[in-house]
């Protein structure tokens, strides 16, 4: 066989097409719409989450942390924007969107997809989890330092970086994978007219962060208490606390979540389908 048989022969392998178009671009609209996100919602995030570490320290009740908080912010705004507490918030889910939408962005340049790919898999589960826990860890640590029961700064237990570990891989998973799941879902029970001005998807990213909180807020509660309190406490004694605590504390996580993953979901999402759509 002569060798230009051989050639012909050779079945041709189709070279791999990559959607690179406006790749820099694509990544500075991601980059732009999840600090617009986290810019949003932080303010009352900051307040709430500090209402949470006082009130399980004792420093002070959730209702008067809120309060102070909130007047604080309505009289002197910049003392909170600029504050150590805010930056910490906005790094977070600044940190989560960008890693979320990053994802997005480069399963659709090597997929060769449209550039407005909103992914929902494993792959956006692990790295949103990744992001999420490691800046949220550094944001609970400095936060339990800052307003914890006073005293010099002592190290947060491993028992508590692991509570918290799994009660954001619950956040994280109702945030970002349960909604594009749950949201056809919702849209197919939903009347025509109300679809008009309100979608399942819309509904899904409300609906599933909050409703977690209800069974992530005691590990919540626990981590801090393992802190608060140290070794010496029963058990016991611990479940009373998270008892007595679980309620109030699982409304407050609910009403930071609804702005974090709720009112930052869909911000973050729509600002970054609009600025993509215009570099397709």
């Amino acid at each position: 066989m002569s060798p230009i048989t051989k050639v012909a022969e050779t079945p041709l392998v189709a070279p791999t097409v990559w959607n690179t178009k406006n790749l820099g671009l694509r990544l500075a609209s991601d980059f732009v719409s999840g600090a617009c996100a986290a810019t949003l919602v932080a303010p009352l995030i900051t307040v709430i989450d500090k209402s949470i570490m006082q009130n399980a320290s004792g420093q002070a009740t959730l209702k008067n942390s809120l309060k102070t908080s909130l007047k604080t912010f309505l009289l002197r705004p910049h003392s909170l924007i600029f504050s150590k507490p805010f930056g910490l918030i906005c790094m977070l889910y600044g940190g989560t969107y960008l890693t979320a939408n990053a994802l997005d962005t480069l399963t659709s340049t090597v997929q060769n997809k449209p550039a407005t790919l909103v992914t929902s898999g494993t792959a956006k589960f692990a790295a949103s989890s990744t992001a999420n826990i490691g800046l949220c860890l550094f944001k609970d640590q400095a936060f339990a330092r800052l307003f914890g029961p006073g005293g010099p700064p002592r190290p947060v237990p491993l028992p508590s970086y692991a509570l918290f570990t799994l009660r954001d891989c619950m956040t994280i998973f109702a945030s970002f994978n349960l909604p594009p799941l749950l949201g056809p879902i919702i849209s197919r029970n939903m009347n025509q007219e109300i679809q008009k001005s309100l979608s399942g998807q819309t509904i899904a990213q409300f609906l599933a962060p909050a409703t977690i909180q209800i069974f992530s807020t005691p590990m919540h509660l626990l981590g801090l208490d393992l802190y608060n309190r140290g070794k010496e406490v029963s058990w016991g004694d611990r479940w009373t606390i998270v008892k007595k605590n679980w309620g109030v504390s699982a409304v407050a996580r609910m009403c930071r979540i609804v702005p974090a993953f709720g009112i930052g979901g869909v911000v973050n999402g729509k600002v970054r389908k609009r600025l993509i759509s215009k570099l397709e």
